[in-house]
């Protein structure tokens, strides 16, 4: 494990790889930057480091107020932290990377894609907490209040719930209700807010839009909810990009099915390897 400083925070990172005669056979070369959601941290990724160590190297960090890493008294905004890891990575001397991100990690990995798409090969979004429309769009200032004004975390918490459902694990439940609440109110506020009820904050339709569409990078995106994935498929600038809809999952469909979303990820990068030879 590691802790960088990047614009005076600590961030907490680990960077895997296994060193093996089958890493060479079938790795496409690829470094995967693993980037977790509100009020969670990389231990999100637990399920699925050890496999994806096997192929590549793996960068898993915690987000600025999240995890182990530091937080300031403003600036925790999803927007900052692509700007962390971009200096990350840089720091790291890791070149383009594929950079896989959960809910608001999604939003990070997008601002990272489009602010530094140096830094960024390719993009997987897991149910990506961006492009929401009426009239889930419309509760969100109420939501930013509530997380003010009251407790904010069991006011997260009860955020919180939508992204299950009856078929999701306890475990799954329990580990994220004690993460929320193990972050610091003030950051849970502020990223909440950028992500969803500034202006300009890509949370919501349309600014959501126009911002997107400057990925170039070929995107796999991950969504529960079809309308969504067509909505995004319309967005997509590289031909190799793709969205994938497992209706009946919760929010968080890469803790419930971590064998299959392996799978189809490393399908999906053997493809895009395969495209650049």
């Amino acid at each position: 494990m590691a802790f960088a400083d990047v614009d005076g925070v600590r961030l907490f990172y680990t960077d895997d790889t296994d060193d093996t005669d089958a890493k060479d056979d079938t790795s496409d070369g690829s470094v995967l930057l693993l980037v977790h959601g509100w009020g969670s941290d990389s231990h999100e990724w637990s399920h699925h480091i050890p496999k994806l160590r096997e192929r590549h190297r793996v960068i898993a960090v915690d987000l600025r107020g999240h995890g182990y890493s530091s937080s300031r008294d403003t600036g925790n905004t999803p927007r900052r932290m692509a700007a962390d890891l971009a200096e990350l990575l840089a720091g790291l001397g890791t070149g383009p990377v594929v950079a896989v991100g959960h809910s608001m990690g999604g939003q990070v990995v997008s601002h990272l894609a489009v602010e530094h798409p140096e830094a960024v090969r390719a993009l997987v979004a897991v149910d990506p907490g961006y492009g929401f429309a009426e009239p889930v769009a419309s509760g969100f200032p109420a939501m930013v209040a509530a997380l003010r004004d009251g407790d904010t975390g069991a006011v997260a918490v009860e955020i919180d719930r939508w992204s299950y459902t009856p078929a999701t694990p306890a475990l799954i439940r329990e580990w994220h209700r004690r993460r929320t609440l193990a972050t610091p109110p003030h950051v849970l506020v502020e990223a909440f807010e950028a992500m969803f009820a500034v202006p300009g904050a890509i949370g919501v339709r349309p600014n959501s839009d126009g911002y997107l569409a400057r990925r170039g990078c070929p995107v796999l995106s991950f969504w529960f909810d079809p309308g969504q994935a067509a909505w995004e498929s319309g967005l997509f600038k590289d031909p190799r990009s793709r969205t994938v809809v497992w209706e009946g999952s919760g929010h968080r469909l890469h803790e419930e099915r971590p064998a299959e979303f392996l799978l189809v990820v490393h399908n999906w990068l053997k493809a895009l390897a395969g495209a650049r030879a």
